[in-house]
Order: structure tokens, then C-alpha cells, then sequence
């Protein structure tokens, strides 16, 4: 079932429980999911809390997320338990989070980055890249359902990153690996080869050694991992140390059933090894720098054609509590950035940005047509435009872009609320409306019968709601 090669390191690798470890990974992966706690304030129906996580939470089987509109507007997103502990690694390496920068430099599909975004709050910033640009275009889509308005996604090798140096506080690399803790999965399990985990080791010091310089003194590298093979995990972080001036930081596990704290040679690591947790193989470390790197601040100015007119920001501040100083309008669209100008240009002059922060709207002649971005964002007014709810069947015909029949009062632009929660913009023209439900985000399945899927329930009140 598993490579010949794999299972002969593995069982030299005595803290792993290389027979219980085998056996887990025949069968099939947890199912969690982490809870947007700023959009969504309940608790999956029969569910358990992950340990190290503030809002994380296994669930019983796999729903159809494609099918939640809850999934669609940003409330939930599925991620896997073990990178969870991250949360627990930064509130150990850095107490406090008060204007913060943070790097997830290999940050696709996003849920490591929403998660650091959650921690972030509104005082700091957030720069999640992804180095493959499909997947830098499913990344900003994360972003952007999350809502929460701290994050610029770039699409930038890491070596890039040098020009910045001293410019982040927490860089998070969950670097490229062999992938033996998602051998659960066919696909992991066929790529694997002992060659490759040389080559993926040799590409994630790479990676460290590009970044390295983009981190501050006294800052912290997360290094992280999906597979158990020594040579990507601890070794590399030995190998770090003794180029760099940093150190390895031991954190507190105590409290939690079942990692395994790896001490090689000084460097503490944390493995997750299927058999002693509920989740999938990953391994992490935190390094402390040591050395002194100055920053270099940019003394741009913003250009003429980015500054927003009057009218610009009278419309923004309308419509969102977004700061009227931190609003960028390169072109016809008018974005909301989670940083000072000064910072962004830096930012924009050194990288590849793909998604500036929040869009709020584009202007077209003297019309503002408000963006599915700002349907989503946590920081659009509720008085901005009436609403119209919907049921399920009408939500999911929303986001397939379907037409429907619709009980919408107001003439002009609406917001579609599921359960509360915005789904998006219409615009409501009497006779029908125009749905603004961006066409290549569109549900393209073919959908079910009633009873054919299951969507989460949720806790309310003690009681399930669907």
C-alpha cells in the first residue's frame, strides 16, 4: 500500500509508532472545519472542538460544501486539524499582535493564511503569496470570502522577498514537501519517491534562505510541514541555525494529547502522526532570529492616478467603515488596503500584487457599482442597501446564477442574506433583477435532489438549525 522505501525509514524513526501510525493511514481523514467567529457565531450540530483551536471543530462525515451557501459567503472554511496548531505557535512565540506584520509565504489554497488573518484582527497586516498563479487566483478567492479585510495576497518567488529586509514580524513558511502525512490520499502516495524527498528538502532550504532576510530582529520563522521524513523537517532547521543567527524555540504541549515533540540535536519540532492525533501528518517549528537586519522603508509617494477622488471616498465611507486613508484607486477600481500607503508602495515595487486588499466598487462613468468584494467584507455597512432573503434552493440558484423568483421590495441594488449572511449583490430592475454573483466563481454541479446531500447543522439555542 505505502512505498518500500517509506516504510523502511519510517520504522527507524522511533518516536513516530511506526505500526499505529501505517494502520491510521489506511484509514479514512477526519472531517474539520474552522468557524469565521467575525460573520458566524455557532456551533456545528454533534461536533467535537479541536484541541489547539479557538474555533476549529472535527465534524461527523463530509457535507457538500459546494452546496452551503454558508461555505460560499465566508461563514466556515474546511481545513485540516493538525495545521490548526498553528494558532497555537504564534500566541506562544508572540504574545502580543498589536501592529504586526505577517508573511504566509507559501499561502494557497488559504487556510493557514485565514487563520493567521483571525489572529491578526484590524491592527496589523497580512501578506499571504503563492508563487503559481491558478493557485494564487484560488488564494485571493479564499481571502475574499473570509472578508475580513487585513490581507494582500502576491503571486512572487521567495527570493523576491529579500528586497524587503526587516520588513515582517512572523513569516510563516508551511514549505513544499514530499507529502507523507496526506498519504491518505492515492495521489500522495503515487508521487512519493525517496528521490524526491531529497530534491523537496534541498528547495525548502532555498526558500528559508531567500525569506530569511525579510525577517526582522528578534522576529519568528514558522516552519512547517506535511510529511515526516527528518530530512525536510528537523534537519532543516538544524541546518538553518547554524547558518543563521537564530534560535529554536520549545513550546508548550502539555496540554494537548498526543503530539510528539521531536528534540534533535537541540531543535525542538512538534509532529502530528495519525494513530496518536485526529488529523493528518504535519510537522512544525519556531525559530526565533537573532541577528540584526534594518528596514528600509519606502519614501514613494502615492501617484496622482491612485489617489481617489471626492467623490470616490464620500461613496466609500457610505458604504463601509474602511479607513477614507487607506483607499487606493488604481484604475476604475476603488480598493480599501489594510496598510498605510507608504507601506503598499513598498510592498507594490518589490512584488507581484494580485489582490491590493479589499475592492469596493468600480466606477463606471459617473455610475458606482458596488463589488461582490464588499458584499462579503465585515466592514460594509449594514444600511448600505436594503436586503432580500432567501431559502437554500434560492440561494444555490443565486450562486449558480440562475434566475428565481425573488421578493425584493426596493428597486436598485440589494443584497441576497442567507440565514443573516450576505451572499451578494443584485440589482433589482422591477421586472427582474441582474445577479452580480461573479460569473467564474458560479456553482457549475449538477445539483442533487432534496436528500441526496447534507449540509452542516448548526447549534442554536440547543437546538439544530439546517
Amino acid at each position: 500500500m505505502f512505498p518500500e522505501d517509506f516504510i523502511k525509514r519510517i520504522l527507524t524513526q522511533k518516536y513516530i509508532g511506526s505500526e499505529s501510525l501505517l494502520k491510521a493511514l489506511g484509514e479514512p481523514s477526519p472531517v474539520s472545519i474552522r468557524v469565521n467567529a467575525r460573520k458566524w457565531g455557532r456551533v456545528p450540530l454533534n461536533s467535537e472542538q479541536v484541541p489547539w483551536s479557538s474555533s476549529g471543530y472535527y465534524l461527523g462525515e463530509r457535507p457538500s460544501y459546494t452546496l452551503d451557501p454558508l461555505f460560499h459567503s465566508g461563514c466556515y472554511y474546511p481545513q485540516e486539524a493538525s495545521g490548526m496548531f498553528l494558532e497555537e505557535a504564534v500566541k506562544q512565540a508572540v504574545p502580543s499582535l498589536d501592529n504586526v506584520r505577517i508573511l504566509d509565504l507559501c499561502g494557497a489554497p488559504g487556510g493557514k493564511t485565514l487563520l493567521l488573518s483571525d489572529l491578526l484582527g484590524s491592527g496589523g497586516l497580512l501578506v499571504s503569496n503563492e508563487v503559481i498563479r491558478q493557485r494564487a487566483s484560488v488564494l485571493a478567492e479564499t481571502v475574499t470570502k473570509w472578508g475580513l479585510g487585513n490581507t494582500i495576497v502576491t503571486q512572487s518567488d521567495p527570493y523576491r522577498f529579500g528586497n524587503l529586509p526587516g520588513f515582517f514580524d512572523i513569516i510563516l513558511a508551511d514549505a513544499p514537501c514530499s507529502g507523507e502525512g496526506m498519504f491518505r490520499t492515492d495521489v500522495a502516495v503515487n508521487e512519493w519517491s525517496e528521490s524526491n524527498t531529497v530534491h523537496c528538502a534541498e528547495r525548502q532550504k532555498r526558500i528559508i534562505m531567500d525569506v530569511w532576510p525579510a525577517l526582522k530582529e528578534n522576529g519568528v520563522l514558522i516552519y512547517s510541514t506535511c510529511t515526516f521524513n527528518p530530512g525536510e523537517n528537523e534537519e532543516n532547521i538544524r541546518w538553518l541555525t547554524e547558518k543563521q543567527e537564530a534560535e529554536c524555540l520549545r513550546l508548550d504541549v502539555s496540554g494537548f494529547n498526543g503530539i510528539t515533540e521531536i528534540d534533535y540535536q537541540g531543535i525542538y519540532g512538534y509532529g502530528f502522526h495519525p494513530g496518536k492525533i485526529r488529523g493528518e501528518g504535519f510537522f512544525i517549528s519556531v525559530i526565533r532570529k537573532r541577528e540584526t537586519t534594518n528596514e528600509k522603508p519606502s519614501r514613494e509617494r502615492l501617484k496622482a492616478e491612485f489617489k481617489p477622488t471626492k467623490g470616490d471616498i464620500a461613496t466609500a465611507v457610505r458604504w463601509s467603515d474602511f479607513s477614507p486613508d487607506r483607499l487606493l484607486r488604481p484604475g476604475d477600481d476603488l480598493f480599501a488596503i489594510p496598510c498605510d500607503t507608504d507601506v503598499y508602495l513598498n510592498l507594490y515595487n518589490n512584488l507581484k500584487v494580485v489582490k491590493p486588499g479589499t475592492r469596493l466598487f468600480t466606477v463606471k462613468n459617473t455610475d458606482y457599482l458596488p463589488s461582490h468584494e464588499l458584499a462579503l467584507s465585515v466592514n460594509i455597512k449594514k444600511e448600505m442597501v436594503p436586503s432580500a432573503a432567501v431559502n437554500h434552493g434560492d440561494a444555490v440558484s443565486y450562486l449558480q446564477r440562475n434566475n428565481f423568483p425573488l421578493k425584493a421590495e426596493a428597486r436598485g441594488w440589494n443584497i441576497i442574506k442567507y440565514e443573516g449572511v450576505n451572499l451578494g449583490f443584485i440589482n433589482n430592475i422591477g421586472s427582474r433583477f441582474n445577479n452580480y454573483f461573479p460569473v467564474e466563481w458560479r456553482i457549475r454541479m449538477n445539483i442533487p435532489g432534496p436528500g441526496d446531500f447534507r449540509i452542516i447543522e448548526w447549534e442554536e439555542d440547543g437546538a439544530a438549525k439546517q
